[in-house]
């Protein structure tokens, strides 16, 4: 090759090595700088500097007084602790004031984080920024005991607890087509609680993250004043709506949002809940949080307290009585107090063995980093950071928990049928919601909002919570899946137990309700109004059930005899609400969300929806990318075939092929607190009239009569049942059900 060849080619293959570097540099630039606001124009949303008032900067003087307040209980506790209780009060309690304010107790019992502040002369808590002074990176230890360095940010904000969905495998989820959802060659789409309307909020986090309602209460004499409600008052992330550029396949949620991450809610054991509620600003609306230095300087160990700030809305309820979060509803624009429970199940000392012996979330769910673990067994589509971590009660009671009663041996045969919740949930708060109506709302005088209406609550057994076979997964629309071990296919939850209620108190207490309603709204037929709430598939035309049934038979029976199945307590809950029935299938149709300010405000629920699906990003559902990206896939697992119908629901501002439905089935939520140290007696269950219906579990007529009949328990309990329940002669033949 001659000297000038050589040169011609270096030359070449220099310039494309120099226009592949400007291209990538190009690229990068574009990434940073160009994509994220076209991406806030497709999808509508805002993203900007965050400022909070909580935020302030105090002198030395004032950093010092606080520092001595903070620890003020700790010293007093020290202090009294060590003089001598037998002396005259006020002696005793001049010699604790002056012990208590030595340097050496103040030192000993202050927050650990007083020291590191007033040493890097930090006066003022400016969010995420602050804690990654010192926290830039961490030490995270695996299952294995491995332990590895992370960067904390990425760590955090790729958790479910600040994104809410998952594009990766590990859902216990199957779609009505039979597919486990994201796992195998299927392909992956974004999932989880960002893009699914529900029955208890009523809308997608999209169109529902923080809004400002215009409330009368009756208290105030007809005055307006606002109260805050949406989904971003129990998630982590500060901005003006949720992490949606996680739902891409490429993008990063901006600073600006990473700066608006609350770590103290979790962290701080002086976060003021009283902080917690919506502001406006010139960009738009978005949840305050509190950043004042009080709760920075009380950073410590994550306790119960900090984890029920936002999980006991979930499992307590915002009305129930040990809630602490909800006695403080806001300073300004107090949070709207939803009178519903989700689950009945709270995780307090007065209503849980173990919250009242201090055993603490995280003994539990122990965490890996951020992410924490919920658990290998679930019915809904809500992520889990850690899929294959197990939390049971077998982590710590074993597999043969009961070892105190003479007839160990038979309880702890149980166990390989029976879950521990089925006998210790006795029952779930009376405000936990089974049906609930969004169509037809009712005034709440005291809240000043109209409201979805409560059509029937019940924490008791067979009313609010049933019993059903579970092996660990569930459905689309949360309908907990297993079989009877003997096999069968009798067992037929989502055409029988899930789909019907035949309790005659409970339709009574229906029919009663529908009755009320029916004065503010006449339209009502009450018998078809009763008919549809109890009998939700009486909606479904004969083909359309037919199709069920044949999805059921060939695409989930599978997913339900894979495994080993126990009975569970189920928390059973169904909503009615407007759907768009162009994509529909015979599991129900497309929920669409309320705008929550036209809803409170104006009980117009139809109303409601129109403005929701106005959003951009609703819009933007509703257009060949988004169908092409997640929302074919999306029908597929719920049941509807033939992919996602693009037909905008909204025509010259009016709903068209909307309708209001109940869902087809009933949710089954999991319910896993609310334990009580004593277990259920032998009769609650095995006797003609007991709670559990062995013929709806699958077992044939003869075994039936053998469960509800057994010759031990036709004669009474003796005077003391010990600690769980009546005793059984141990010579039954069978040890399980």
């Amino acid at each position: 090759m001659t000297t000038s060849m050589y040169r011609l080619r270096h030359f070449a293959t220099s310039r494309r090595l120099r226009f592949a570097i400007i291209a990538l540099i190009g690229l990068a630039l574009a990434y940073q700088f160009i994509y994220p606001p076209l991406f806030d124009a497709y999808v509508g949303k805002t993203n900007a500097l965050l400022t909070y008032a909580s935020s302030q900067t105090l002198t030395e003087p004032q950093f010092e007084a606080l520092a001595r307040d903070l620890s003020r209980k700790a010293r007093y506790a020290r202090a009294a602790a060590i003089v001598d209780a037998d002396q005259a009060p006020l002696a005793r309690q001049v010699k604790i004031e002056m012990l208590m304010n030595t340097q050496s107790l103040i030192r000993d019992t202050q927050p650990r984080h007083i020291d590191y502040f007033r040493d890097a002369g930090i006066r003022r808590y400016e969010g995420p920024r602050t804690c990654l002074g010192c926290h830039a990176t961490m030490t995270v230890r695996g299952p294995d005991g491995r332990r590895r360095t992370v960067d904390t940010l990425d760590n955090l904000v790729n958790t479910v607890h600040f994104k809410f969905q998952s594009d990766s495998g590990g859902f216990s989820t199957y779609g009505y087509d039979g597919r486990q959802v994201n796992a195998g060659g299927s392909r992956k789409i974004p999932v989880g609680k960002i893009d699914r309307a529900c029955g208890i909020p009523g809308s997608f986090t999209w169109t529902g993250w923080a809004a400002l309602v215009a409330s009368r209460p009756a208290a105030a004499g007809g005055a307006v004043e606002l109260r805050s409600e949406g989904c971003g008052q129990c998630h982590i992330g500060g901005n003006y709506q949720p992490a949606t550029e996680k739902m891409m396949p490429i993008g990063d949620v901006p600073d600006d949002a990473k700066d608006g991450i609350d770590c103290l809610i979790c962290h701080s054991t002086e976060y003021d809940m009283n902080q917690r509620h919506v502001i406006r600003d010139a960009h738009g609306q978005r949840w305050n949080q509190d950043r004042s230095l009080r709760a920075a300087l009380a950073v410590g160990p994550i306790r119960n307290d900090h984890c029920l700030r936002c999980h006991q809305h979930n499992m307590g309820g915002d009305a129930y009585l040990h809630n602490q979060a909800a006695q403080a509803l806001g300073t300004e624009h107090q949070r709207i107090v939803h009178r519903g429970a989700k689950r009945g199940n709270p995780f307090s000392p007065q209503d849980d063995v173990h919250a009242a012996a201090q055993v603490q979330c995280t003994d539990c769910h122990v965490p890996e980093g951020h992410r924490i673990p919920r658990g290998r067994l679930g019915v809904d589509l809500v992520a889990n950071d850690l899929p294959d971590r197990e939390v049971s009660c077998r982590t710590c009671h074993s597999r043969a928990p009961h070892n105190s009663s003479k007839d160990k041996a038979l309880l702890n045969g149980h166990v390989a049928r029976l879950a521990c919740e089925t006998c210790h949930i006795q029952e779930l708060q009376a405000s936990n919601v089974v049906l609930r109506d969004w169509v037809h709302p009712t005034w709440n005088a005291d809240e000043g909002i109209f409201e979805p209406t409560d059509i029937y609550r019940s924490g008791a057994v067979g009313k609010g919570f049933t019993f059903l076979w579970f092996n660990g997964n569930g459905t689309f629309l949360a309908n907990a899946l297993g079989n009877n071990p003997n096999g069968t296919t009798n067992y037929d939850p989502l055409m029988q137990q899930m789909a019907r209620i035949t309790d005659p108190e409970v339709i009574a207490a229906v029919r009663a309700a529908a009755l009320t309603l029916k004065q503010t709204y006449p339209d009502i037929e009450v018998e078809s109004y009763v008919r549809t709430a109890t009998d939700p598939l009486s909606q479904l035309s004969p083909a359309m059930l037919e199709r069920r049934r044949q999805m059921i038979d060939r695409n989930l029976r599978t997913a339900m005899t894979t495994g080993d199945s126990r009975i569970y307590p189920f928390k059973l809950f169904n909503a009615m609400m407007y759907e768009d029935m162009g994509n529909q299938g015979p599991f129900g149709a497309m929920i669409l969300p309320f705008d929550y300010p036209v809803y409170y405000e104006t009980g117009d629920p139809r109303a409601a929806v129109a403005q929701a699906v106005r959003d951009p990003i609703i819009q933007r559902m509703y257009q060949t990318p988004f169908k092409l990206y997640m929302m074919d896939e999306f029908m597929s697992y719920f049941g509807v075939t033939g992919g996602w119908q693009t037909k905008y629901p909204l025509v010259d501002g009016k709903l068209v092929n909307v309708e209001p439905h109940w869902m087809r089935q009933m949710g089954t939520l999991m319910v896993n607190h609310g334990i009580q140290r004593r277990g259920r007696a032998c009769r609650d269950c095995h006797a003609r009239d007991g709670i559990m219906d062995f013929k709806g579990l699958g077992y044939p007529p003869e075994r039936v009569a053998e469960l509800e009949t057994l010759e031990q328990l036709e004669a009474p309990p003796p005077a003391d049942a010990g600690e769980t329940g009546p005793a059984m002669a141990p010579s039954v033949s069978r040890a399980d059900p």
